[in-house]
């Protein structure tokens, strides 16, 4: 099985500069794997409040000779070695100040799980890559050094998580660093990761991981109340996971697989969604839009009851969702990449919003993802230490045959899954192309109401509000996800929601 070639590759990803630095690698003969590494590395750097080397992902990777592999580099539950009286949560308050609310979240040294994306970039390219490690790094580490001036969607970003990007001196120095928080139009630079990043094709991962700055790292958790330990870090794993796979329509989708619940999600909602004919109902009617809420609400229904996919329905559980749809009817980026080689590439990270800890001397903020209520719905740390932690998270590839359709992800924690459900059945069931499918507006039911975008007709939502409550939004938001999206041949879309840019490379 292979896919056919073109002159064409694209990219998309949540920042100008981390779609430049793929660009770069696939222009100087990287393949999407290269790439996709390359826009990790650099978007640690471009895109702060989302993504860090101490955070975790996922990676889809499809060659061009069809062999299809889910990386796994997400976090781990921290504490292995610590007596079974010390894996108490110690967690650091902060309140972050949205527009229309206010929220806490955990953070601190007692939030931090074992961190897997750095050793997730570094085995991709390993297993995948064709470049030297320093030819890939290279885009990161000019950024990281020179700087990376922070645009409007950054700004808000930065904006929102101040409290935890200035909660200890690196932060402030890093995020104030004239004694002024940085704003749209300011310069970001990080030299100590610069600095870190070069070492890397020399020493790889194992000085963070195994050596000194582990070490370090674990005394600094011992001292201050976290559960990481060097333990932790030293049983640090990739774990390789054979993609799931839902047909839709007569397309394939392959997603995130068990432990990670977004991919089977998303999977149950293509299933119900596929019940019901949605072409003839027309983009944004009163029909299309009932069907949507319907099959968002049976899924978050089946969830609750413990279901997480179609196969652990069952064809009898199944028939009766599709029944009930028929009667009715959060700190994340994405990069997606395809080369003109057909290989393609859809990886997902994220930092939480960011323990506020930095690993000494290195500029890499570790995660607060054991503080993160949406992954740990029956406790903190109630789980034994060393057991991956499951994750909303679904970085995707469409496959019409036995070619990528494809390539696309999404950030925004639980409307990761109702993002791609929306923007795969813009694509399959009304032929738009990537940019409409990924800008058309979109809404999600959030377990009370129907949040809504601008842009339906006033008809639709009249008819939807007599029916369900409704919230109005006045602009397109990162609430409704970050879908970056590409295909073969040269298109790719990126979600302006989340500041999204694509880009082709080639004739």
């Amino acid at each position: 099985m292979t896919t056919s070639r073109s002159d064409k590759a694209s990219v998309a990803s949540g920042h100008p500069r981390v779609t430049e630095a793929a660009a770069e690698i696939l222009r100087a003969g990287g393949n999407a794997f290269d790439a996709v590494v390359a826009a990790g590395f650099a978007a640690a750097v471009a895109e702060p409040a989302l993504t860090s080397l101490g955070g975790g992902g996922f990676l889809l990777a499809r060659t061009a000779q069809g062999q299809a592999t889910l990386f796994d580099f997400f976090v781990d539950t921290p504490g292995r070695g610590l007596p079974a009286g010390q894996l108490e949560p110690h967690f650091l308050p902060v309140i972050v100040r949205f527009p229309a609310s206010e929220q806490i979240f955990n953070v601190g040294l007692g939030s931090v799980a074992t961190p897997g994306a750095l050793r997730g970039y570094l085995h991709v390219h390993r297993r995948l890559g064709r470049l030297p490690l320093r030819e890939v790094l290279a885009p990161a580490i000019h950024l990281a050094r020179a700087g990376v001036t922070i645009n409007h969607k950054q700004a808000y970003f930065l904006d929102l998580l101040t409290p935890i990007m200035t909660l200890t001196a690196t932060g402030r120095a890093l995020f104030e660093p004239d004694g002024r928080y940085l704003g749209e139009g300011d310069v970001h630079r990080n030299p100590d990761l610069a600095m870190f990043l070069e070492t890397l094709p020399a020493n790889g991962e194992r000085e963070f991981y195994e050596g000194e700055l582990a070490r370090r790292i674990a005394a600094d958790m011992g001292a201050g109340g976290g559960l990481l330990t060097a333990t932790d870090l030293a049983a640090c794993r990739v774990i390789e996971r054979e993609p799931l796979s839902v047909h839709y329509r007569g397309c394939r989708l392959l997603t995130n697989p068990p432990p990670s619940f977004g991919g089977s999600l998303l999977a149950l909602a293509l299933r119900l969604l596929e019940a019901r004919e949605v072409a003839p109902l027309g983009f944004g009617s009163p029909a299309h839009l009932a069907l949507l809420i319907a099959v968002m609400r049976e899924v978050d229904r089946r969830r609750a009851e413990g279901y997480l996919s179609p196969t652990d329905l069952g064809q009898p559980g199944l028939a009766e969702s599709q029944a009930r749809v028929r009667v009715a009817s959060g700190g994340t980026t994405h990069v997606s990449v395809c080369d003109a080689e057909g290989n393609a590439a859809s990886m997902t990270t994220s930092n939480g919003e960011g323990s506020g800890y930095f690993a000494p001397d290195t500029g890499i903020m570790l995660n607060n993802m054991m503080g993160e209520d949406d992954l740990h719905p029956e406790g903190f740390h109630v789980s034994p230490p060393g057991l991956r932690v499951a994750s909303m998270m679904a970085p995707s590839l469409l496959l019409a045959g036995d070619s990528v359709r494809l390539a696309l992800g999404s950030g925004g924690s639980k409307r990761i899954r109702t993002a791609l459900l929306q923007v795969i059945g813009n694509t399959v069931d009304f032929g738009m192309s990537l940019r409409e499918a990924v800008e058309a507006p979109r809404l999600h039911w959030d377990g009370q109401c129907a949040q809504v975008e601008p842009g339906f007709a006033e008809a639709a939502l009249a008819a939807l509000a007599a029916r369900w409550p409704i919230n109005r939004w006045t602009i397109q938001d990162v609430y409704f996800g970050g879908v970056h999206t590409a295909a073969p041949g040269g298109e790719g879309a990126g979600d302006p929601r989340r500041g999204g840019c694509a880009a082709t490379v080639g004739a």
